[in-house]
């Protein structure tokens, strides 16, 4: 991969939390205007990454966004460039899902100031693409579970950001809104933008541009979701108790007992 077709890249990146060394050695590069999906097993490290990659955790070894290096980098910049959806994320119940969704604009926004035409447009427009424009007027401790993981969802799009990380974007999401946040991120990169996601759900992960394959604190694999060798490396950190089959012109994890001979 050139340099100019890089979103985010790491170099020898160790992370520790509370004094256990969680990350090794992370050496990875993010394709710009793909989707790529981090897999692995509990405990692999697929959110300390991530949480790495945007600046979250303190880290040892080199981040770079867009040729950049993240450390350098001014927060507003930063939090222009780079969306987060992560896991659990409190945000005040009392909150109308409108303002929930507005908190995605501050990046944009001076101290105090009112929100412009075009953070409207944007929150507008991210309330319709997650089906939560109905909502607008409600207060977050009012809605579902699944329904405040649409309405986050909803404010990382506000962003507009170049780069859009996303840890378990699925819980609690129905599968008709799963089908439809997959639709979304293949909207994002047909514009450009840049899609990184920790998923448990593998089958969901092999719609994927490409995939990065974690096993204790490790990238084991990186390449094409459809590559062979990404599903062999998928099915050995899972310990061979799926398979990855085709089923018509897509990919699906299945357990390794119902593999077609």
């Amino acid at each position: 991969m050139t340099k100019s077709s890089i979103a985010i890249q790491s170099s020898n990146v160790h992370v520790s939390l509370n004094r256990q060394k969680v990350l090794h050695g992370i050496d990875l590069q993010i394709r710009a205007g793909c989707w790529t999906s981090i897999v692995g097993p509990n405990g692999a490290g697929k959110s300390t990454l991530l949480k790495a990659l945007t600046g979250l955790l303190e880290y040892q070894g080199e981040v770079f966004l867009f040729d950049q290096p993240l450390a350098r980098l001014k927060a507003k910049y930063r939090s222009q460039q780079i969306s987060w959806l992560g896991q659990n994320e409190v945000t005040s119940d009392d909150l109308d899902v409108w303002d929930v969704v507005m908190l995605g604009r501050l990046p944009y926004q001076d101290w105090m100031a009112v929100p412009s035409a075009q953070d409207k447009q944007a929150v507008e427009a991210a309330l319709q693409a997650t089906q939560a424009w109905d909502w607008r007027q409600r207060r977050l401790g009012q809605l579902s579970a699944g329904e405040k993981q649409r309405v986050l969802l909803a404010r990382a799009i506000a962003v507009q950001a170049s780069l859009i990380l996303m840890d378990e974007p699925l819980t609690n999401l129905d599968p008709p809104h799963q089908v439809d946040w997959l639709e979304h991120v293949r909207y994002l990169t047909a514009q450009g933008k840049t899609v990184v996601s920790v998923l448990h759900e593998v089958g969901m992960a092999l719609h994927a541009d490409d995939m990065v394959v974690m096993q204790a604190g490790r990238i084991v694999h990186q390449g094409a979701c459809a590559d062979l060798a990404t599903h062999r490396a998928i099915e050995a950190v899972f310990d061979n108790r799926i398979a990855i089959q085709a089923v018509k012109s897509d990919w699906v994890a299945i357990p390794n007992s119902l593999r077609s001979i």
